[in-house]
C-alpha cells in the first residue's frame, strides 16, 4: 500500500507544474481556454470568465489548454501573437515552478529539521601511496584538509586537487585522539588512484541502534541486545554507520572490546569478528542496526541559503546522472517511470528510519526537480522542444510554419508514448520477477 503515495505525490507535482503555466498565460495576456485538475476525459466543469476549469477523470495531475497552441491562430490572444520573450516565459513556467516548489520544500525541511552533519572517512589506503607514507590508516576521519574543515568528500577531493605536487596539511581523529599529519599529493597519479592513494567514504552523523540480533551470531555470543546503542568499538568512538563499518573490517579476526549504551548506562562487551570481511561488504556479526540521523537546528539566516545549497547539490547530482545515462555508464534498465517510482517509495519508506512525512518530503524535492529538467530537455513533444523552436525563430529570424513544427511535435509524442510503454515494461518485470532498487 505504501507504493500508492507515488499517485498524490505526482498528482500534486504535475499539477503545481501546469499552474506555472496557467499563471504565466495570464501574466502575458495568452488566453487559457480550459485548465484541467486530473486528465480526461472529463467528469464535470464550469465556465468563468471565459475559462472552463474541469475535473477529469485520470487523477494524474493537470492540464493547460491555450489558444493558437495548435500553430493555427494569430488572434490578439493566442500564444503564437506573443513576443519570443512572452512565450519563453510560458513555456519554461512550469518548470520554474517545480524548482520553486523543490526549493520550497527543502528550505522547509532544512528548517524544521536542522543540519545532518556529514563524517568523511579513509576508507582503504594503497601500498606505496602518499596516503601510507604520511600514515593515514583506514578508519581515520578527516577534520581539516589544507586547514579547512571538511563535510563531504567532494571537498576533499577538491582541496586535494589544488595541492596537487606540494605538501597539504590534513588533521584527523584516530581511535578518539587528533592526528597531524602532511602528505604531497601526486601531481600525475596512476590510472584509478587518485592524488593521494585512498577510497573515502562519508556518513551523516547517526546513532547506531541495534534492530535485531541473530540467533548463534558473534554478536549473541557477546551479549549484545536489541535495542543497544552501539558506543565504541576498540578505540574506535562510532558516530555514524561508516565508522561502525570501518571499526569492525579493522577489527577483522580479533576479539574486540564494544561499548554498548543500555538504559541509559554503558555496558562493555567482546565481540569476535570474522577474519575475512570482504571490502564494502556486511561484517556479518549478526548485528541488524538502524542509523537514527542526528540533526543539529540551524540559525534562522542560514536556513535559505542551505535550502538553496542542498536543492542545487540535488540538481548536480541530477545532470552527473545524465550525463552518465548518455555515456553508457548506466543500463537503461535503471529509467523508471510511475510505476517503478511506486515501488521505489515503497522499498526506501520500509527501510528508512526517518519520519514517513520526511522520507515522502525528499521524494518529492527529487521528483519535483527531475520533472523541471526533463521537461526542459530540447525534445519534441516536451517543453524543451517547443523552447528550441523559439531559439531557432530567433537564430533564423522568422518562425518555422506551425504545419512543420506540429509534425515534429506529433512525431515526438508518439515516440515518447512508445519510450513510456517501454519503461512501464520494464517495471512491470523487475516488479513480477522480485528485482529491487536497494539491493
Amino acid at each position: 500500500m505504501k507504493a500508492l503515495y507515488i499517485i498524490p505525490i505526482l498528482a500534486i507535482l504535475i499539477l503545481v507544474h501546469e499552474l506555472g503555466h496557467f499563471v504565466s498565460a495570464r501574466l502575458v495576456g495568452i488566453k487559457v481556454e480550459e485548465f484541467g485538475i486530473g486528465l480526461p476525459p472529463r467528469l464535470f466543469g464550469f465556465r468563468r470568465k471565459g475559462i472552463i476549469y474541469s475535473i477529469n477523470l485520470i487523477p494524474l495531475g493537470g492540464f493547460v489548454r491555450v489558444l493558437g497552441e495548435d500553430g493555427k491562430s494569430f488572434d490578439p490572444g493566442s500564444m503564437q501573437s506573443k513576443s519570443r520573450l512572452q512565450r519563453t516565459l510560458f513555456i519554461t513556467a512550469g518548470s520554474l515552478m517545480n524548482f520553486l516548489l523543490a526549493f520550497v520544500l527543502m528550505t522547509a525541511l532544512v528548517g524544521i529539521q536542522g543540519e545532518a552533519r556529514m563524517n568523511v572517512y579513509v576508507s582503504e589506503v594503497q601500498p606505496g601511496s602518499p596516503a601510507q607514507a604520511a600514515g593515514w590508516q583506514s578508519g581515520d576521519r578527516f577534520l581539516t584538509v589544507g586547514g579547512k574543515k571538511v563535510t563531504s568528500v567532494d571537498q576533499v577531493v577538491a582541496i586535494t586537487e589544488d595541492y596537487a605536487g606540494r605538501p597539504m596539511p590534513v588533521t584527523l581523529l584516530r581511535d578518539g585522539q587528533t592526528v597531524e599529519t602532511e602528505v604531497v599529493p601526486r601531481e600525475n597519479p596512476p590510472p584509478g588512484s587518485g592524488r593521494t592513494g585512498i577510497l573515502i567514504t562519508s556518513a551523516a552523523e547517526a546513532r547506531m541502534e541495534v534492530d535485531s540480533v541473530e540467533p548463534g551470531s558473534p554478536a549473541e555470543q557477546a551479549g549484545i541486545q536489541p535495542g543497544d546503542i552501539v558506543v565504541r568499538v576498540g578505540g574506535q568512538p562510532i558516530e555514524d554507520g561508516s565508522a561502525y563499518l570501518l571499526a569492525l573490517r579493522n577489527a577483522a579476526g580479533t576479539t574486540v572490546p564494544v561499548v554498548v549504551e543500555r538504559d541509559g548506562a554503558p555496558v562493555e562487551l567482546f565481540l569476535s569478528v570474522p577474519a575475512k570481511i570482504p571490502a564494502q561488504s556486511d561484517p556479518h556479526v549478526g548485528i541488524a542496526a538502524r542509523q537514527d540521523v542526528i540533526y543539529h537546528p540551524l540559525p534562522w539566516w542560514q536556513i535559505v541559503p542551505r535550502g538553496i545549497s542542498e536543492t542545487w547539490n540535488v540538481v548536480a547530482q541530477m545532470f552527473h546522472g545524465l550525463v552518465q545515462l548518455l555515456r553508457g555508464s548506466v543500463p537503461f534498465s535503471g529509467i523508471t517511470g510511475p510505476i517503478g517510482m511506486g515501488q521505489l517509495t515503497s522499498e526506501v519508506l520500509a527501510v528508512s528510519s526517518a519520519p514517513t512525512w520526511v522520507t515522502l518530503t525528499n521524494l518529492m524535492v527529487l521528483l519535483s526537480l527531475n520533472l523541471a529538467i526533463l521537461n526542459l530537455l530540447p525534445l519534441p513533444a516536451l517543453d524543451g522542444g517547443r523552447l528550441l523552436f523559439v531559439v531557432i525563430e530567433f537564430i533564423r529570424g522568422k518562425r518555422v510554419s506551425p504545419e512543420k513544427e506540429g509534425v515534429v511535435h506529433f512525431v515526438g509524442l508518439v515516440l515518447l508514448l512508445a519510450f513510456m510503454f517501454v519503461v512501464a515494461f520494464i517495471d512491470i518485470e523487475r516488479l513480477v520477477s522480485g528485482q529491487s532498487f536497494l539491493r
